[in-house]
């Protein structure tokens, strides 16, 4: 591996271009000029080697992946992206060739999302990889999309389909036996890139009262919600929207709401927002299901289509077997 100040200089530094304050990444902190009437949302996610992604992945798809993994956080938010931070703890054996093709999917994505790198740390490691990112967003003062406003008698909606991640995990290890190519194709491509809702999210500002993306699984997230806000919800499973490679794949449904890497928003309205919600689903050009609704008590019930009760087990994604993410 290039020494550290090299591959700065060399491969992410062009990345912090068109950003004054990032100081060309030749400082060690940058600075953000406030805007009047708006607030900056900030967070972080970290992906590991073998644990987030698979350790054979293509390194163009992992910095995308990072990339759009948080930009999903900020669009739970409606929050527009603007910059990113990226700490990186390398191997000490990656391939210089591994590392452009690393810098070149993640200015690709930058470039996509309209964002710029301004700062971050590298470092290196016997091993696994590590990467961590924080992005930064703008949304307008006191408007964001926050997992403790939903409503009693809101309705829950959630944008595009459910359980492609889940199953394109397992295609993409190739344990989906059966499958035609092109849903295994499909389905591993959801898995390895998915597409943050970075248009929709902004677009719900003022039509959603609460907000937050499908990271862990669908019933565990909106069980999120339901605690931050002190409500319960019903989820009619049947409303629930999969592909049709998920449902090629003949998976129990209640493996795909318990499933997690979908990066779908997930967000309660108000009833009578249905002519809001598809003003800003048509904008986006994403589609949004009303899959149930939040009801008073506590934690999530899911139906089946014959209004008996779906037992889910543990609901979805712990990283250190809690209730909590």
């Amino acid at each position: 591996m290039a020494d550290e100040f090299q591959l700065i200089a060399d491969l992410f530094a062009p990345l912090a271009a068109g950003f004054p304050g990032a100081l060309g990444l030749r400082d060690d902190a940058a600075f953000l000029a406030a805007e009047p009437g708006m607030e900056t949302v900030v967070t972080v996610d970290a992906m590991v080697a073998g644990v987030h992604f698979l350790a054979d992945d293509p390194p163009d798809l992992i910095a995308r992946k990072l990339v759009r993994v948080n930009l999903s956080d900020l669009a739970a938010k409606g929050a527009t992206p603007f910059a990113v931070l990226l700490a990186a703890a390398f191997p000490h054996d990656i391939a210089d060739d591994w590392l452009r093709r690393f810098a070149a999917g993640l200015a690709e994505d930058l470039r996509r999302y309209g964002v710029a790198l301004i700062g971050g740390d590298t470092v290196a490691t016997p091993g696994p990889l590590t990467l961590s990112l924080t992005a930064l967003g703008r949304v307008a003062s006191g408007r964001a999309l926050l997992r403790a406003a939903a409503r009693r008698g809101d309705v829950v909606w959630v944008s595009g389909t459910i359980g492609d991640g889940f199953l394109g995990l397992a295609a993409a290890r190739g344990e989906l036996g059966g499958l035609d190519p092109a849903d295994s194709a499909f389905l591993a491509g959801r898995y390895r890139l998915p597409e943050p809702r970075t248009a929709l999210g902004p677009a719900l500002i003022g039509v959603a009262h609460a907000g937050m993306d499908v990271s862990d699984g669908l019933i565990q997230d909106l069980g999120h919600i339901c605690r931050a806000s002190g409500v319960g919800a019903v989820v009619e499973a049947a409303k629930v929207p999969l592909s049709a490679a998920a449902r090629a794949a003949n998976t129990p449904l209640a493996s795909l709401l318990a499933g997690g890497d979908d990066y779908e928003l997930l967000v309660t309205a108000p009833p009578g927002a249905e002519a809001a919600i598809a003003a800003a689903s048509a904008a986006a050009g994403v589609p949004l299901t009303a899959i149930g609704r939040i009801v008073e008590g506590e934690g999530v019930t899911v139906m089946d289509a014959d209004g008996r009760t779906l037992d889910l087990g543990r609901g979805g994604w712990r990283h250190f077997g809690s209730d909590e993410g």
